[in-house]
């Protein structure tokens, strides 16, 4: 009998698979991280044989590293960085170009030709997304306009395209399988989230021949075998979804309220909506949070771009510690009020602001300011950003979360768990796996694959490691922050058009 489930978590720095057991423990875990490629200023690409090799290498060293025989293994999910775009030839199966990353800025101006034409409410009404070079439709025309021949060779039906999942289900199976799951679908801006199909008008404004696309399947479903030469065995590949929704999954969000925030390279903010698409009259995303037996279950989501990939830059840019664990003792130094603020807008500012040529900057430096303050700058700023979410989605929706559940790597930080309390005003709950978006990916396989019954038993499984309540004063709440929104309006490009939301 199968005791494992295999979890590949592709994202943005690194790769990493884990198995778990069937109660959701980690049985054991690989990384690899892999270079990032920065060849002009707000452009980032990833070589897609390192994603790929990657991938392939720690699955296998999760599997020895278990001391367990393929047939020990249930099935896989996939969960992976979203948007992340990529073009290969069908026939080869070898790229194109460079997977364009999540993070990439280079179709800003094309973005902003487009919401300049008057196309923004349509892209909105049917995608739940604004126009933004974070989606991965600007991405892939730019791949057809800038690599050559790429266009004439997609009207023949020679290339297909994917999000990060797509491409490696389609190496996993041989390139039998061209598929993808309404999740990562949902973040294309060519999907119709409420017909739940490629919208033939978004592929002509955009200008994508319809013979790139993969079939959208649910997030628990057959997406084919594994060859044997991979993993030294056929797997089938049973759940799939983008990280986000992933993580709402493995934090067993399934109420409509219920809303998790998930601390990554960027930090994403995703309330469950019910199977209703809500429109978000403050610049966040409506976007599907899973579909399960052709049922579509709808999240409202808030994006921000630099999470823990401050405290990357804090470590390896500016060079203040050596290692990320540190930086809870660095920031315990400080004065709770001290006026120093950082706004991390090294790729733009995502929601609720979408200032794709905002840049980064620091605020408030005194004669006595010292590598603690700023430190501990860069991670309020993480909190300040998810406040900004907050009272969005406060105003979106007319049940907001009394709680927050949160996971990735930064929750490890009990100083920055107590500021976000404190600045969000609500209990924070952080679990006992923090591994909750390869969690989430677990459990969508396991459902397909009948080792789950339904959500109930996945919810059952969920368990809270520590809370975190709010301590701070309202006063001083809304002082720290109103500092926080002043920071941010003296790196924008242009006039702020979110007052209203706060």
């Amino acid at each position: 009998m199968a005791s494992h489930l295999l979890a590949i978590d592709q994202g943005t720095t690194s790769s990493r698979a884990i198995l778990f057991d069937r109660e959701g423990h980690v049985v054991t875990t690989a990384q690899r991280e892999f270079p990032q490629q920065f060849p002009e200023d707000g452009w980032v690409e990833h070589d897609p044989e390192a994603l790929w090799e990657t991938v392939v290498d720690t699955c296998r060293e999760a599997i020895e590293n278990a001391s367990i025989g393929i047939d020990d293994i249930l099935g896989i999910g996939i969960t992976n960085q979203r948007e992340t775009t990529l073009v290969w030839d069908r026939a080869t199966g070898k790229p194109l170009y460079n997977a364009i990353v999540w993070q990439d800025r280079r179709t800003a101006e094309t973005c902003e030709q487009l919401r300049e034409a008057g196309h923004t409410e349509v892209v909105q009404s049917r995608t739940g997304l604004l126009i933004d070079p974070y989606f991965s439709a600007t991405k892939l025309a730019w791949i057809l306009d800038n690599v050559a021949g790429a266009r004439e060779r997609a009207e023949r039906g020679e290339l297909a395209f994917g999000t990060v999942d797509t491409f490696l289900i389609w190496r996993l199976t041989g390139g039998r399988v061209h598929a993808t799951d309404a999740t990562n679908a949902s973040r294309t801006a060519l999907f119709n989230i409420h017909e739940q199909s490629w919208d033939p008008s978004l592929l002509e404004l955009f200008g994508i021949p319809e013979s790139l696309l993969p079939e959208v399947k649910d997030s628990s479903d057959d997406f084919g075998q594994t060859d044997a030469e991979w993993l030294g065995g056929e797997l089938p590949i049973a759940g799939v979804a983008g990280d986000q929704q992933a993580a709402l999954v493995g934090q067993a969000c399934f109420a409509p309220g219920m809303g998790k925030s998930t601390y990554g390279t960027g930090c994403f903010m995703i309330v469950n909506t019910g199977h209703e698409a809500g429109v978000s009259r403050n610049r966040l995303l409506t976007t599907v949070g899973y579909r399960l037996n052709g049922v579509t279950t709808y999240a409202m989501e808030g994006s921000i771009f630099v999470a823990g990939a401050t405290v990357q830059w804090l470590r390896d840019g500016l060079q203040l510690f050596a290692d990320a664990a540190e930086t809870e003792a660095l920031a315990r130094k400080t004065r709770r009020g001290h006026s120093v603020y950082l706004v991390p807008a090294f790729t733009g500012l995502g929601a609720p602001y979408w200032d794709p040529k905002a840049r980064g900057a620091i605020f408030g430096l005194t004669r006595d300011t010292g590598i603690a303050e700023i430190v501990a700058a860069g991670l309020q700023a993480v909190c300040y950003q998810t406040r900004d979410l907050q009272m969005c989605i406060n105003d979106d929706m007319t049940a907001a979360p009394g709680t927050l559940r949160v996971d990735g790597g930064m929750v490890a930080n009990n100083w920055v768990m107590q500021f976000l309390a404190d600045m969000l005003g609500v209990r924070v709950d952080r679990p006992t796996v923090l591994e909750t978006t390869a969690l989430g990916a677990a459990y969508l396989a396991g459902l397909r694959l009948g080792w789950y019954r339904d959500l109930e038993e996945i919810a059952g499984l969920w368990r809270c490691e520590r809370s975190f309540e709010p301590e701070m004063p309202e006063e001083e709440r809304s002082r720290l922050y109103d500092g926080w929104l002043e920071a941010v309006d003296r790196v924008r490009s242009a006039p702020a058009e979110h007052d209203s939301s706060h």
